[in-house]
């Protein structure tokens, strides 16, 4: 009977769980309420140890190229589906726990059972959802929305319980009327399953309707585009080495650019109130709007951006145009004293980072940006203010700047105090990205197979790129242009065909001749190391 009691628990919390994720999911997207999972997730990813999220973190990146998922498209949503079923899975433990126990005393499900249960498994999350969570409604609106939503479960809940084990009743003629358990889980499973997949089904919908947008107003108003054919060349367009068919686009569509983020969303800040105080051992502490920033002497940098977490040959690296101010102009207005070392950013999405201010003085080119590829910083990369540091992997890099502390204290970043490297300067790393059979190039008796990839040192440059065959002897390969002496270089290697199954490698060194590092390393603590291969059969 337990086992029954235990079993009706679980079917239940999955019918009612389900339903309220899916309530609370239309609401998000109709309505910019809260949605509790997200909110939850992101709590337990800011208070978990380091070791453990960088387990999660590499463990969910190794399952996502086990499986052959671009990391790139695929890791966010991975992280959103593990904040829907740890929620999910929380709400069928509480409801399955209340069956055995109600059962153990032989209580009745009541209305009080149902709101004590609503607020045990609510009042926690409704905390944190108005803690750390990303509705800029009014708190009192949040509170009362998912106050209504728990309280709801909880009385959905205890009445099942009653309905699946009502008290004895003795009839006038002395018979015991009991329920039809059978007709009323059908009931329950229509009702439960209408409410979900009407909520999930139409969320989905809203969402769809809104990426769409999204992505149509970055198409139409990019500044550059992948092919380099718009009204804004490019500045190697003439270079004579031409990308191999199937190489990654030179310059990432913004639409395309990886995004990695604390939340489950990104940080969604009102530019039109945002101030940016920079305040400390300053002589003349600033409080900057936008429009403030943009009126200092704007400069223009095509930049490679690429994510520590990322394994070799790692989709998570994109190319863009970035545009903003030298950190230097703003700093000498705000008058920063002989005693100031570090400069400590806060941002909107409960990161935290330091820069060194020497690093600042040495490197005019360190940035606030405040605008890709010639519009304005999209919301999901960091709007409206990030940084750019030279040479170093993103995880240095804070968007979605709400504050900054001139200090002579250094204080550990958000992923530094997670066990991640404190430098994090770029590893110099060569991908293959195609071995192009489609695109077969004849040269008299000869048949040459096209070979293409990317290499990229951060600011210390690509020299020399070299392709291996088979385990046969390197060979070097075209190197084209750079949009920038801070972007990655594209080459392309054209191999004498040979039919069969065969194994290319490829390497590179940076400008000053250093040799990238062979020996295979893993993402964490230092950005991953090693040889990129890749498979054809011909």
């Amino acid at each position: 009977m337990k086992k029954l009691n235990l079993g009706a628990g679980l079917f239940v919390g999955i019918l009612l769980t389900a339903s309220l994720i899916a309530i609370m999911y239309l609401g998000a997207q109709l309505a910019g309420l809260p949605f509790a999972p997200f909110d939850l997730f992101d709590w337990m990813t800011r208070v978990l140890p380091g070791p453990l999220i960088t387990y999660g973190i590499d463990s969910m990146i190794g399952a996502m190229l086990a499986l052959g998922l671009d990391v790139a498209d695929t890791a966010k949503t991975a992280e959103q589906t593990m904040a829907v079923f740890q929620f999910f899975a929380l709400g069928v433990v509480i409801a399955t726990l209340f069956f055995g126990l109600m059962k153990a005393r032989g209580a009745k499900g009541d209305r009080s059972a149902g709101v004590i249960l609503g607020a045990l498994f609510g009042l926690p999350v409704i905390a944190l959802s108005i803690a750390v969570g990303q509705s800029t409604l009014n708190p009192a609106l949040r509170i009362g929305w998912l106050a209504i939503l728990f309280v709801a479960w909880g009385l959905a809940v205890s009445w099942s319980y009653n309905r699946l084990f009502p008290v004895a009743v003795v009839a006038a003629d002395n018979a015991v009327e009991k329920i039809d358990r059978r007709q009323f889980v059908v009931r329950l499973g229509v009702a439960t399953a209408t409410i979900t997949v009407a909520g999930a089904g139409l969320g989905a919908l809203l969402a769809r309707n809104e990426q769409r947008q999204v992505e149509a107003a970055l198409a139409s108003s990019s500044a550059h585009n992948a092919e380099g054919t718009s009204a804004m060349p490019f500045p190697n367009a003439n270079d004579p080495v031409a990308p191999v068919p199937g190489t990654r686009p030179e310059y990432t569509p913004v639409k395309n650019h990886y995004k990695v983020f604390l939340r489950t969303e990104p940080t969604v800040i009102d530019g039109t109130t945002w101030r940016l105080p920079i305040t400390g051992l300053v002589d003349n502490p600033l409080m900057l709007s936008l429009d403030d920033i943009r009126k200092y002497e704007s400069r223009d940098q095509y930049v490679t951006l690429s994510c520590i977490s990322g394994n070799v040959g790692t989709t998570l690296i994109g190319t863009t145009q970035w545009t903003g101010v030298s950190i230097q102009k703003v700093l000498a207005d705000a008058k920063v004293r002989s005693a100031a070392r570090y400069l400590v950013f806060t941002c909107g999405d409960g990161f935290y980072e330091s820069v060194d201010l020497a690093a600042i003085a040495a490197d005019e080119r360190i940035m606030f940006c405040y605008a890709w590829d010639g519009n304005t910083l999209p919301v999901d990369h960091g709007f409206p203010l990030r940084i750019w540091l030279p040479d170093h992997f993103g995880m240095k890099q804070p968007k979605w700047i709400t504050a900054i502390e001139v200090t002579d204290q250094y204080k550990k970043g958000y992923w530094v105090a997670r066990g991640w490297n404190e430098v994090a300067q770029v590893k110099t790393t060569s991908v293959i990205d195609t071995v192009a059979v489609d695109a077969v190039i004849t040269n008299g008796s000869q048949k040459l197979v096209p070979v293409g990839g990317m290499a990229f040192a951060g600011t210390r440059g690509i020299s020399k790129v070299e392709v291996r065959v088979d385990g046969g002897p390197w060979q070097t390969a075209q190197l084209r242009a750079p949009l920038s002496d801070t972007t990655w270089v594209l080459w392309r290697y054209e191999w004498p065909f040979a039919a069969g199954s065969h194994n290319f490698e490829v390497r590179c060194a940076e400008k000053d001749g250093t040799a990238q590092i062979e020996t295979v390393a893993t993402p964490h603590p230092d950005g991953a190391t090693g040889i990129h291969h890749k498979a054809a059969n011909l």
